[in-house]
């Protein structure tokens, strides 16, 4: 085989030179053609940037349509809740008028059904940011209340889960029967 033939017999053809290639020119162009592809290359940056800027926008859209749905969402629990309340308070008078004989426990009733009916009252008035600046408040105050509350809390749960979670008593003997073979 001669040097400069390729094992097929082809000639072999001595390698070109490519120009080199600038940041701009993405696909390798010729020179001459490179202004061409960098004003390519900068209109599909302008069209890349425009619908970054659009899905942003878009985004901030749903943002806001989430944020409005969940305030509507909590607006009417928490009318829910205030009615109940309201509810609660009626009730609880009512029992009281059961009662006219003994004042004593009538006024009891009473006192109860008229603290229930102001909570109502402000729980209708207040936002959720009033509710959540006031827990904040009350930990701020009382941070060993709140260590205590959620400790008890945690027991609670935990012993829920634990009851919760244990396999139904076999009617013949032991629950560990069921398992074995």
């Amino acid at each position: 085989m001669a040097g400069n033939e390729l094992p097929h017999g082809a000639p072999h053809e001595p390698p070109h030179e490519s120009p080199r290639e600038t940041p701009g020119d993405a696909l390798g162009a010729t020179p001459h053609a490179g202004a061409d592809e960098r004003a390519q290359w900068r209109g599909l940056q302008g069209d890349v940037e425009g619908l970054a800027d659009v899905a942003a926008e878009r985004g901030r859209g749903l943002l806001d349509a989430a944020r409005l749905q969940a305030q509507t969402y909590v607006e009417q629990r928490k009318s829910d809740a205030a009615q109940s309340v309201h509810d609660l308070a009626q009730t609880i008078r009512n029992s009281g008028r059961d009662l006219g004989d003994k004042p004593n426990v009538r006024a009891f009733f009473d006192s109860a059904a008229d603290g229930l009916e102001q909570l109502g009252t402000s729980i209708e008035r207040r936002s959720l940011g009033d509710f959540y600046s006031e827990a904040e408040s009350f930990a701020r105050r009382a941070p060993v209340a709140v260590a205590v509350g959620t400790f008890v809390a945690g027991l609670i749960a935990a012993r829920f889960i634990k009851s919760s979670s244990l396999p139904p008593e076999a009617p013949d003997g032991d629950a560990r029967d069921s398992f074995r073979a």
